[in-house]
């Protein structure tokens, strides 16, 4: 019997001034089911990381894929997401049927038909299960950069662009993994560092 999967499709990192965007695809198995999916951004960081496991070990198929700054700054950051959702469903160890995409337009070029639903992450458990697992990885991504470049402050605000992440960016410059197509970025380059 053929089964038809639907998967999930969510990203995280569209709004920072570094690091990659992130994009997962859940299939759910609804003989498994977990409790407590929401979106990624309503969760206290302690109960992502436990939901983020429980998907990984109850889910049919998963898949995180990622655009790089690099990327983001060649095709811009909306072709960048649509990317990465591209390589998360085609990641995915089973063809899904269909994907249901947060937002509220779907990437081109997809192996399967697809809707988009805006405030998805809120509605649907599967886009909750890859808005989850999108947001984990991503911002694991940015506590390494945060090693790797601790006077930017990366694990506190997550590449986002906060005073305190301004205020380096204008005193050091930007980092390899600065989007340096984004305006503040891009200023700062413009400017020169104090």
């Amino acid at each position: 019997m053929i089964k038809h999967w639907v998967c999930g499709v969510d990203e995280a990192g569209r709004g920072p001034l570094a690091g990659a965007v992130v994009a997962a695809a859940v299939i759910l198995d609804p003989e498994r089911p977990i409790v407590g999916l929401a979106d990624s951004k309503k969760l206290r960081p302690a109960v992502r990381e436990r939901l983020a496991i429980e998907i990984r070990e109850k889910a049919i198929a998963w898949s995180v894929a990622e655009a790089s700054a690099l990327e983001i700054d060649q095709i811009n950051i909306l072709q960048a997401t649509f990317l990465a959702m591209r390589r998360a469903i085609e990641g995915l160890p089973v063809v899904p049927a269909h994907a249901l995409i947060d937002g509220n337009r779907v990437p081109p070029g997809l192996r399967c038909t697809a809707e988009a639903i805006v405030k998805g992450d809120a509605k649907e458990a599967a886009i909750s299960a890859a808005s989850i697992l999108a947001k984990t990885v991503r911002d694991a991504q940015l506590i390494e950069m945060d090693a790797l470049y601790p006077e930017y402050g990366f694990a506190k605000h997550m590449g986002y662009p906060t005073p305190v992440h301004l205020a380096a960016l204008k005193q050091y410059g930007p980092t390899p993994e600065h989007r340096r197509t984004f305006g503040p970025v891009a200023q700062c380059m413009l400017l020169g560092t104090d």
